[in-house]
């Protein structure tokens, strides 16, 4: 017999106890309080791809309209260059004489006025030959004066051999006239063979003191011309010794070296007591104040440069504060064509390199005031082409 838990079922040949279906279970009371909440679901990593993927591609989408639409609007109008440095015409400080230092009026990195003294050199020598110039100078003067009063005292020695020779005319012509009374009365009879004697005598006497005071005026106006010949060689000797006197002078100003321009004093290479040669470098001088900018541009870029472009000017030791420059002149061949050594492209290996162009941009007057720039800084350059009508391309 079946058992209250068992029932009987039948199946086609057989019959087979199983098992009764179990009584329903009565619920279990559950004490009265706060309702408890079923945590949620981890999320996984599928579920969690399935987010970022979308957004990421969103981001994409975004940057790339952002990317084309700067590039449509500005992008395509700029031309930039990171090969740019700011530069400055440097002095080199040099003496022109040769002398033991004395003193140093500036130190390194001082700031100086055009005319300020950097270096003084010691002139004691240099004035020895200016005073030797003027000594010089002095005795020709006094060699002039000498001969200016030899060339009065000549002049008067031809005054006076023109008076004689006007006295011995007058002499001469009385002669003649007593000369030609004696030959006429002579001819008559009515003098003696002994007096025209006499007045030929005296007529040829006559004639050869006239000769005489010829020559001898002559002579005066030769020693004359004498004399001026000396004056003028001693004038041109004292123009000589003027020459020794002014370049004595100019060495005397040598030896104060100074500043050619504004600027700052750097790579100082002189001290107390050294002896300096014509050449030697001393110091230079960087106008702070007139630095500019050479960029080097690809020469594939130059089509979109040209003069009083506006530049947009970052200075790596800045950090991002941008200055605005001038585009002022593009160099008239690549940087190297003016190298010490030039590419020698004539041969059977060749490798194309594109070329690049110094191009100077002129800096700001604020920026240069600031006086945050230095030369030699780095700096990045972006061109507008828009800022010249007819250059956008």
């Amino acid at each position: 017999m079946a058992t209250e838990n068992e029932k009987i079922r039948s199946f086609p040949g057989k019959t087979k106890l199983v098992p009764a279906d179990p009584a329903p279970l009565e619920p279990t009371p559950v004490a009265e309080g706060p309702a408890t909440v079923e945590p949620a679901a981890p999320v996984t990593s599928a579920s969690r791809r399935r987010l970022i993927i979308p957004i990421i591609a969103l981001a994409a989408l975004a940057g790339m309209a952002w990317f084309g639409y700067n590039y449509y609007t500005t992008g395509r109008f700029m031309v930039s260059t990171d090969d740019a440095y700011i530069v400055g015409d440097i002095t080199t400080i040099s003496p022109k004489v040769t002398g033991y230092v004395t003193k140093v009026n500036v130190v390194a990195n001082q700031r100086v006025r055009a005319g300020d003294a950097l270096v003084t050199l010691d002139d004691g020598d240099y004035r020895i030959v200016r005073d030797q110039a003027q000594v010089a100078i002095d005795g020709q003067n006094l060699t002039l004066a000498r001969i200016d009063a030899q060339i009065i005292g000549a002049g008067a020695a031809v005054t006076q051999a023109e008076a004689q020779k006007t006295s011995l005319q007058a002499a001469q012509h009385n002669a003649q006239l007593a000369f030609d009374r004696s030959t006429e009365l002579t001819a008559r009879a009515v003098r003696s063979q002994a007096d025209l004697d006499t007045a030929t005598a005296a007529i040829d006497q006559a004639n050869a003191n006239l000769a005489a005071a010829d020559a001898q005026i002559a002579a005066a106006q030769a020693s004359v011309g004498v004399l001026q010949a000396q004056r003028a060689e001693a004038a041109g000797t004292i123009k000589s010794q003027q020459l020794a006197l002014q370049k004595a002078e100019r060495d005397i100003d040598f030896t104060v070296l100074r500043a050619p321009y504004d600027g700052i004093v750097g790579n100082m290479a002189v001290q107390l007591g050294d002896l300096v040669s014509v050449g030697a470098r001393l110091a230079a001088i960087v106008p702070v104040d007139a630095l500019y900018v050479e960029a080097n541009f690809k020469e594939t870029q130059l089509a979109q440069l040209v003069p009083g472009e506006m530049v947009e000017i970052r200075v790596d030791a800045l950090g991002a504060e941008p200055i605005r420059g001038t585009v002022e002149s593009l160099a008239p061949a690549s940087g190297s064509v003016f190298s010490l050594l030039p590419a020698e492209n004539a041969t059977g290996n060749f490798t194309k390199v594109v070329q690049r162009v110094p191009v100077r941009i002129a800096l700001p007057t604020d920026a240069l005031a600031s006086g945050k720039l230095r030369a030699g800084l780095s700096v990045t350059v972006e061109a507008d082409t828009r800022t010249i009508p007819g250059a956008a391309n």
